[in-house]
């Protein structure tokens, strides 16, 4: 199916339950989850892990490096 013909049929189905405000609500929902997952990012953190990840940082040791080889040698270990 061609972007035009997928923008039909949704279109169309859509159409079908406009009248069912349960059934869009569901569907709105499911399309949200899709447009998440699509853009979810595995390397971003939300906000609240980013936070909890600071304050441990607080916590802890702090640690310092010469140079750039050192950082790496420490992150990959």
């Amino acid at each position: 199916m061609t972007s035009i013909n997928l923008n039909q049929e949704l279109f169309r189905q859509l159409s079908l339950i406009a009248g069912d405000e349960k059934l869009m609500r569901k569907t709105i929902e499911a399309i949200k989850l899709i447009v998440k997952q699509a853009k979810h990012d595995e390397t971003e953190m939300s906000r609240e892990e980013f936070m909890t990840r600071v304050a441990k940082a607080n916590r802890g040791k702090a640690i310092s490096f010469k140079n750039v080889e050192e950082i790496d040698k420490y992150v990959r270990s």
